[in-house]
């Protein structure tokens, strides 16, 4: 496969199996909550929910784009994706996958509502912060921009679920006059034909938002693998041609010259240099290059690098600070960079079709299997009465719409901890704090609190375990 000794593909495939397996069980650990309001007030029998939520986890992955997938693949520095030990890159994809599977089963079996999206990512600053204990490294492997990013959309989305769902309820209690929506749901009985609609809309809301951001961390994550297993063939998208490469590394090129150094500050007449730099470091590798087969491992990674080098530095390049003069181009020729820099970005920001194909298919069927622990706890745990219909309604519009633009802004996000807060504040809207469950609020509070330790731990341990057995 690819090239590789028979012992590294086989640890290829293995990983591979992992990811699948990770995306698996974030299909029935967090797709629970989105099919808990129609199981639970028998909207939808849970057979005919689960498959209708798998479809739409299905389609979400496959229409949802890479933004978030880029955003997990960037957190860790293009540096410690490829090793010149293979071995080292399959311990780092070890250690993230099977602490985040671990984690996950253990809060999914003892019904705790538990973010995969934290798990993963507390996987990921495992690795990187042990990467730091290796001798010969001083530095923690993160990119601390991404890490920022992520860290406040994870802190921030259940607040906002909270807070959005309480205020969401009182709107509705003081607009919608039919109070049939606000009663507790029958244990026999379904609700009428309107209600039923209602949740089912919004259950179909959460599915596919969820697929379009939790899907697309197993397309990160699968990424992971073929950027550091098989550099050659993923650490660009090589569907392309060098000769392409070359004409958009140009029109990066002629916009970077007509840059005037004295419209810039000193440390940007730096990073100018820098830019300059790395173009004629990548002209010179692609001029003689007729396929990027020709390449070797370390030279598609170091192409990789000029690439997502060239784009940050460009970027900074166009943000004016407060007091620094604008640089001397004009808004087109502005419009013309920045248009030439996505063109650039599409060589390391992608993902073949085989593997979202693939992340969709595990998760879809994730799905449709192990929903009913978390749908005990979502509709009968949190608050200390049971979930009415409009209490259901408003915690899921909150999460597909909090999902979503996480989703487009290309930030990973909580489903678990979004709808679980937003079921607790649609909760609140009626009785205040006293209706909610201290004890399962505790648990959860508890799950989110130590998640990150507990996977950084894990992680860290695993993959300095791996290295230390395949030294």
């Amino acid at each position: 496969m690819f090239g590789l000794p028979l012992e590294i593909s086989i640890l290829l495939i293995l990983c591979i199996i992992a990811v699948m397996a990770f995306e698996f069980i974030n299909g029935f650990h967090d797709t629970a909550n989105a099919v808990a309001t129609v199981i639970y007030t028998n909207s939808l029998k849970p057979t005919h929910a689960v498959i209708w939520s798998g479809i739409w986890n299905f389609i979400g992955v496959n229409v949802g784009g890479i933004a978030v997938a880029m955003g997990i693949v960037n957190l860790l520095p293009t540096e410690v994706l490829v090793d010149q030990n293979m071995a080292h890159s399959i311990s780092m994809i070890l250690a993230l996958v099977l602490t985040a599977i671990i984690w996950n089963l253990g809060t999914w079996y003892f019904g705790i509502p538990c973010s995969s999206s934290h798990t993963l990512i507390g996987s990921i600053f495992g690795v990187g912060i042990a990467y730091m204990l290796i001798p010969g490294n001083h530095d923690i492997a993160l990119n601390w921009n991404k890490v920022k990013d992520i860290g406040l959309s994870l802190l921030i989305s259940p607040v906002f679920g909270f807070g959005l769902a309480l205020l969401l309820m009182m709107l509705l209690k003081k607009t919608v006059k039919n109070k049939k929506i606000f009663d507790e749901p029958s244990k026999k009985k379904a609700p009428p034909m309107w209600i039923r609609a209602i949740l089912v809309l919004t259950c179909t809301s959460v599915s596919f938002s969820h697929g379009s951001n939790d899907g697309q961390k197993g397309v990160g994550l699968f990424m992971l693998i073929l950027i550091g297993i098989v550099p050659t063939y993923f650490a660009i998208n090589t569907n392309s041609s060098p000769q392409k490469l070359m004409s958009d590394v140009q029109s990066v090129e002629k916009h970077i010259d007509k840059i005037d150094f004295k419209t810039v500050s000193y440390v940007k007449q730096s990073t100018l240099g820098v830019i300059r730099h790395q173009i004629d470091t990548m002209k010179m590798v692609l001029t003689n290059t007729p396929t990027f087969k020709h390449l070797k491992d370390k030279r598609t990674f170091e192409l990789r690098k000029d690439i997502i080098l060239i784009c940050k530095e460009t970027d900074n390049i166009l943000k004016t600070e407060f007091g620094e003069p604008k640089i001397n181009l004009t808004e087109n020729e502005k419009k013309d960079l920045k248009s030439s820099l996505k063109n650039l970005k599409d060589y390391t920001e992608y993902a073949p079709k085989w593997v979202i194909l693939l992340i969709s298919l595990s998760l879809g069927l994730g799905t449709m299997v192990g929903w009913k622990r978390i749908v005990v706890t979502i509709g009968e745990k949190i608050g200390k009465s049971h979930l009415t219909y409009s209490q259901g309604a408003s915690a899921e519009i909150i999460a597909a719409s909090t999902i979503g633009v996480s989703t487009w802004l290309g930030l990973p996000v909580s489903t678990t901890h979004v709808l679980s807060s937003g079921v607790a504040g649609a909760m609140v809207s009626g009785k205040g704090l006293k209706n909610l469950r201290k004890g399962t609020v505790r648990s959860i509070a508890i799950a989110w609190i130590i998640t990150l330790p507990i996977t950084i731990v894990l992680s860290g341990g695993l993959f300095l375990l791996f290295r230390w057995i395949w030294a």
